[in-house]
């Protein structure tokens, strides 16, 4: 057993509420975590569906950018238009290496002048088990630029599901104005919290970042509310899966470029070949090859013919026996009520309605290529 297998879990602020409210933990990410409440995470996935669903999401990393070079410094690690960011907007972004790969994905906000203070020039949200070395890579490369810190004592709720905003709503109407991608300052239950119209299921939802001896009282306030219960990770991963959603050390990875993984959409023009901040960041190069035509796998959706779950790690074949990928991701979806699997194939089978076969228990079962998401996106966009 590895050092760090040994090493006592991490809690989040919301652990007792988690074994009050019988979820059953599990180690995820150095942290001890709910997977399931006793309902189980078919009810969990459709209670997102269809009403509004709360995941504690506080072991994910949250740090501040601090100066007036953060952007342009930031820009130097992602391949993303940080520079042009509005106040109070949002915008994914990955951190690349030499090569071209992603060595994590996250989410950046720029912070309206009242809560810089409190969140930085910039306020990024990390993966949980890539935060210490993201923390290191930025303070490495541009913590001469500008300041560089970990926000301690925080918590962060995910609160998602088409009645999410009106469950938000009752603790601040303000929520109202806020549209996808966008995020501010709210009191809510009577505690300031950053607020982002963000998620990761493909619904409509919130995600809070809470001082972490506010959490409980804030995650009471809202699991109060009729339409809102409690969901855990076995509901978060099905419902990003159906979304399309790519989940960091499964679906993308270091070896993984953003064109492959289907990423390009979060390349703004003026950071690509020809626009006014092109390159610049680890792996520009490589990068700018895939995005001319070069890259030789793409991340596709499968759908099974039969009904029998695909899960990570089932190799893939051709008609004819040769081994084309394996799959990053599959579940039996509750939504799309069929097998659902993310994989990367070569480019010449990755093409729409194409047919592959997945070995599961000594079978090669039928999967046709089908473009994601597997369940429409319900991002309100205003």
């Amino acid at each position: 057993m590895s050092a760090a297998e040994q090493a006592p879990l991490h809690h989040t602020p919301l652990h007792e509420l988690h074994l009050r409210l019988g979820a059953r933990m599990v180690p995820f990410a150095g942290y001890a975590m709910p997977v399931q409440y006793p309902g189980g995470v078919i009810a969990e996935h459709k209670q997102c569906r269809e009403a509004a669903a709360l995941f504690d999401v506080s072991h994910m990393g949250q740090v501040r950018l601090v100066g007036a070079d953060a952007a342009a410094a930031l820009e130097t690690l992602v391949p993303v238009d940080v520079v042009d960011l509005g106040e109070g907007k949002q915008r994914y972004a990955f951190f690349t290496n030499a090569s071209g790969g992603l060595l994590d994905d996250l989410m950046v906000t720029r912070p309206a002048a009242n809560a810089r203070a409190a969140f930085g020039d910039l306020f990024l949200v990390v993966n949980a088990g890539c935060k210490d070395a993201d923390l290191r890579h930025l303070q490495t490369n541009i913590g001469h630029r500008c300041q560089v810190t970990p926000l301690p004592g925080r918590a962060l709720l995910a609160l998602q599901g088409p009645q999410a905003a009106h469950a938000l709503a009752e603790l601040n109407p303000c929520v109202a104005q806020l549209v996808f991608m966008s995020g501010c300052v709210l009191d809510l239950a009577g505690v300031p919290c950053f607020v982002t119209r963000s998620g990761y299921t493909g619904e409509d939802g919130f995600e809070i970042s809470v001082p972490a001896e506010a959490a409980v009282k804030l995650a009471e306030a809202l699991l109060a509310r009729p339409e809102v219960k409690p969901a855990g990770l076995g509901a978060r991963d099905t419902l990003r899966l159906e979304a399309g959603l790519c989940l960091y050390g499964h679906d993308i990875g270091p070896s993984t470029s953003p064109v492959e993984a289907g990423l390009s959409w979060a390349i703004q023009g003026v950071r690509r070949p020809g626009g006014a901040r092109e390159g610049g960041y680890p792996g520009a190069a490589a990068i700018a090859a895939h995005l001319a035509g070069g890259a030789h796998s793409r991340r596709v959706g499968l759908v099974g013919l039969e009904r029998v779950p695909v899960r990570e790690g089932t190799l893939l074949f051709d008609a004819h026996g040769h081994k084309l990928g394996v799959v990053t991701s599959g579940t039996l979806a509750p939504s799309v009520n069929q097998p659902i699997a993310m994989a990367y194939l070569p480019v010449d089978h990755a093409k729409p309605q194409h047919e592959v076969y997945a070995e599961v228990r000594g079978k090669r079962l039928p999967m046709r290529v089908t473009p994601m998401p597997f369940h429409p996106h319900h991002y309100h966009r205003g």
